[in-house]
């Protein structure tokens, strides 16, 4: 019996994997049409990318209705370009447009930056009057005499549109109609050929009114418009009549051939990672990492789906917030595993260690996500396009993480612990000896306690010491030196050009002078050649320096722009976006833990920045805006360590008499948090180096800068974490020992009513 129970059991575990493992089977399959079926950013198929500041030319203020009409009008010309998926972005007073795939840069540049022309013509389109007859900005939305809806137009001149209206009624054979056309074009445009098109997004004109007496008023365009219609119409007709400009701000052109070269790489790299992961997940854990494994999969697929379902664009960024997020995905579930092995070492029964390990460790998971996801959000807010890129990802990570790692994980080990057939093959399921479970039945002591004689805190002056001397060198070179400040922060252009020939820099120094341009610095590396000049190039001086290196030497070019306005934005919104970040993790934590413990969290915060910036400055390394985004993600990051730390800090200081705690006590008690939680720590900084260390030696040059202040940011996050974090809050926290602790006053259904009688409300 009790063998053919063992076989049942058996044959439920063997049938679960089978069908997890041909649900990844099918993921997989699913995979590459749902990855090809996604929008991909300019620097993964090449395009076009360029910044406009609107600027009204009679110095009126450009509200937002002006900046919208602006905006229509700018979307009408992108359609005319014959570009899929193009995106059209308001950031304040600018306006960004990428364009992915366009085949010629110039073309997409001139017909962008024309100022809108509102012309009206007769149906043989012989021009009548242009915008000058309108109050600029004076279309309006209103109603015609049966209450649909209709234009207003406001005439300025109103003896020239008399005149002009009045000639227009006597045209006989149906021809008494007045054109508005925007950005007409001689031996292109005609009525005779788009008369029917007219009023839709396949043509310049924008509308054919019947004229049937003069005005010398106000005029309403009426017809069976919809209120979508006269709101586009009337936006339309403003952009035209508008007294603004267009002032190119910062452009970026990469090739083709630069953007499949960069999602191969990154993708190769990605998918080692995430092999890597597996490996030491199933090795750490065996089963219980194979569940793991098998979770991260169906995540990985989720965040592509949400993706695409929201209609987002896949850059370079995203895709390294997503390997990324992977690590960090992962984390949650060394946690859940960490806290199950813990209760096994108690002596308690899989079943019993499974559902206290999974409870026990849900705040710690809940609190290091949300305080990650505040970041991204401050990061979405502040960001510009490509933080964005990368803030949306690390939100919808975030997001599928607490699905996938937390509630599907935790769903699938319970299904497999209620077979029973792991109850005595422990170590097959979590890689737990059975000589380390305790028997209480026979009242033997926990045999493993991991690092039990190691006292963490006793070397944080080591660390705390190697910090500041990194810090100090780093800041003298600030100060002596500065920092290596790329274009997004200098204001300038960068000229990357891929060419097999090997050209030597007093080649390029030379061609540089040609083109009279003014040198910053000179980057080599095996077919790639960064030039960086202070000049901020216009339209022509990118055509003159991209024809000059493909005639000379056969190379493909690239060509970035970044004006003073736009280093002036990124730098205030670099610096407000760490700061805020800072703010929202106090808050957060001071609600959810105490004023102590989001101080500690901070300065350990403020100390992996700062680590960061030294040794950026120490060795040269360029700052970028990705920079800033991985000095963000690694605050996310960090306090994600941190509070885990924390978390157990808190649990084990509620075993404690706080009126009887000493400063000694209080430093026990942490250096018993840190060796419970240690091996997690380890486990999760590799786990989320891996993916970091495979994207650096086989990703994309242009997310070099990136993944190496990752790198740096999550070693040192890692031991601030222990000597920073921890030592700041036993200074802070042991100033309140011997102070009874501020208690919560928690409602319950089940509370004893003779504890409450005689209590006044």
């Amino acid at each position: 019996m009790a063998k053919k129970e063992r076989k049942s059991r058996k044959g439920k575990v063997i049938t679960t994997a089978s069908f997890l493992i041909l649900l990844v089977v099918g993921i997989c399959f699913l995979f590459v049409p749902l990855f090809k079926s996604l929008k991909f950013g300019l620097d993964l198929q090449g395009g076009f990318e360029i910044l406009y500041k609107v600027e009204s030319i009679d110095g009126s203020k450009m509200n937002h209705d002006k900046i919208m009409a602006t905006y229509k009008t700018l979307s009408k010309r992108i359609d005319s370009l014959g570009v899929s998926e193009p995106e059209i972005s308001i950031e304040g007073n600018k306006i960004r447009v990428k364009l992915a795939g366009v085949k010629d840069p110039d073309e997409a540049r001139k017909q962008l930056s024309t100022v809108a022309s509102l012309s009206f013509r007769d149906t043989e389109d012989n021009l009548l009057m242009d915008s000058n007859v309108l109050t600029a900005g004076g279309a309006k939305i209103s109603q015609d005499n049966s209450g649909k809806p209709a234009v207003l137009l406001q005439v300025k001149d109103k003896d020239k549109f008399y005149e002009v209206t009045n000639k227009v009624k006597d045209y006989g054979d149906n021809k008494n109609l007045l054109v508005i056309w925007l950005d007409y074009e001689d031996l292109k445009d005609s009525y005779a050929n788009e008369g029917k098109k007219c009023g839709t997004s396949e043509s310049n004109c924008l509308s054919a009114a019947s004229v049937s007496q003069g005005f010398a008023s106000d005029v309403i365009i009426q017809g069976n418009f919809t209120d979508e219609e006269v709101s586009n119409l009337v936006d339309l007709i403003n952009s035209g009549s508008l007294p603004s400009k267009l002032t190119e701000i910062s452009s970026k052109t990469v090739g083709a051939s630069f953007g499949d070269a960069t999602l191969e790489k990154t993708l190769i790299a990605g998918i080692i990672g995430i092999v890597l992961i597996i490996l030491i997940l199933i090795g750490v854990y065996h089963f219980a990492g194979f569940i793991s494994s098998i979770s991260m999969m169906i995540y990985a697929f989720l965040v592509f789906a949400i993706f695409w379902l929201l209609g987002g664009v896949l850059t370079l960024p995203g895709i390294a917030a997503l390997v990324l997020g992977i690590g960090m995905a992962v984390d949650s579930n060394v946690i859940t595993f960490s806290r199950i092995k813990d209760e096994l070492y108690k002596g308690k029964s899989l079943p019993v260690a499974v559902r206290e390990g999974t409870k026990s460790s849900f705040s710690a998971i809940i609190d290091s996500n949300i305080t990650t996801f505040i970041v991204a959000v401050i990061m979405f807010m502040f960001g510009e396009s490509s933080i964005k890129g990368f803030a949306t990802m690390l939100m919808i990570t975030i997001i599928v993480t607490m699905f996938t790692m937390v509630f599907l994980t935790r769903l699938l080990v319970k299904l497999f612990v209620k077979t029973d057939f792991f109850n005595d093959k422990v170590r097959l399921f979590i890689n737990v000896k059975k000589d380390d479970i305790p028997d209480v039945s026979k009242n033997e002591k926990v045999k493993k306690i991991p690092f039990k004689n190691t006292n963490f805190l006793k070397h944080s002056k080591v660390f705390i010491t190697i910090s500041l001397l990194i810090i100090f060198a780093g800041s003298i070179l600030i100060g002596t030196k500065g920092l290596n400040l790329g274009i997004d922060y200098q204001s300038g252009s960068d000229i990357s050009i891929e060419t097999e020939k090997n050209i030597s820099t007093k080649e390029l120094t030379k061609d540089i002078k040609e083109l009279k341009l003014e040198k910053r610095d000179i980057e080599k590396t095996d077919n790639e050649v960064n030039i960086r000049v202070t000049n901020v190039l216009n339209g022509n001086q990118v055509k003159e320096v991209v024809h000059h290196f493909e005639d000379k030497y056969d190379a493909k070019t690239n060509v970035g722009v970044v004006s003073n306005i736009v280093k002036k934005e990124l730098t205030k919104n670099a610096i407000l976006s760490v700061l805020l970040a800072m703010i929202g993790i106090i808050i957060y934590m001071s609600i959810r833990f105490k004023f102590s413990y989001a101080i500690g969290g901070v300065i350990a915060l403020f100390h992996d920045v700062a680590i960061i910036f030294a040794l950026f400055a120490i060795f040269r390394l360029e700052i970028s805006t990705m920079f800033i985004a991985a000095i963000l993600a690694i605050i996310g990051y960090s306090i994600n360590d941190t509070i885990v730390g924390f978390d157990r800090i808190r649990e084990n200081l509620r075993k404690e008499d706080r009126k009887k705690l000493t400063k000694e006590g209080l430093k026990e008690v942490c250096n018993k948090s840190i060796r419970e939680t240690f091996t997690r720590t380890i486990y999760t900084s590799i786990t989320t180096l891996l993916p970091v260390i495979a994207l650096i030696v086989l990703g994309s040059s242009e997310i070099l800068t990136f993944n190496i202040a990752m790198l740096i940011g999550l070693i040192a996050g890692t031991y601030s974490s222990i000597y920073i974090a921890t030592v700041m809050f036993t200074v802070l926290e042991s100033r309140s020992l011997g102070k009874p602790e501020k208690k919560k006053i928690v409602y319950t259904d089940d509370i004893d009513e003779k504890k409450i009688k005689g209590i006044n409300c």
